[in-house]
């Protein structure tokens, strides 16, 4: 058996209707992001290289990627149809989820991590 990782684990712990949509979020992360250290941050999957790069997180009626507040900026124009707020965007559950939009919003962190 494979071993998991911490964000699979919270994955894990969410309710059975919610995991494939956070596994579908967690693998398109990953795929830009294989280098990444995993971890939880603030009580959420979060992806870390020299500083948190990326979270996402279920709630009742969406899951929360949190990609900072310069990134919703920059992508402004994409997410006029999603709720959002200072660095944080909400996908909403009833909603197909977003995953080349996702994809870019992670390679936009990635590409504009700056080691403190």
């Amino acid at each position: 058996m494979l071993e998991s990782t911490i964000i699979e684990e919270y994955i894990l712990a969410q309710t059975k209707d919610i995991q494939p949509r956070l596994t579908s979020v967690y693998h398109t992360i990953k795929a830009v992001m294989p280098d990444a250290a995993e971890k939880i941050s603030y009580q959420m999957p979060t992806f870390w290289q020299h500083r948190n790069l990326i979270h996402f997180a279920a709630f009742k009626n969406h899951i929360g990627l949190y990609p900072g507040g310069t990134a919703t900026t920059v992508f402004a124009d994409q997410l006029t149809g999603y709720k959002t707020g200072k660095g944080s965007i909400q996908l909403p559950n009833d909603a197909p989820l977003p995953l080349a939009l996702i994809t870019d919003i992670a390679r936009w962190c990635l590409a504009h991590n700056t080691q403190a």
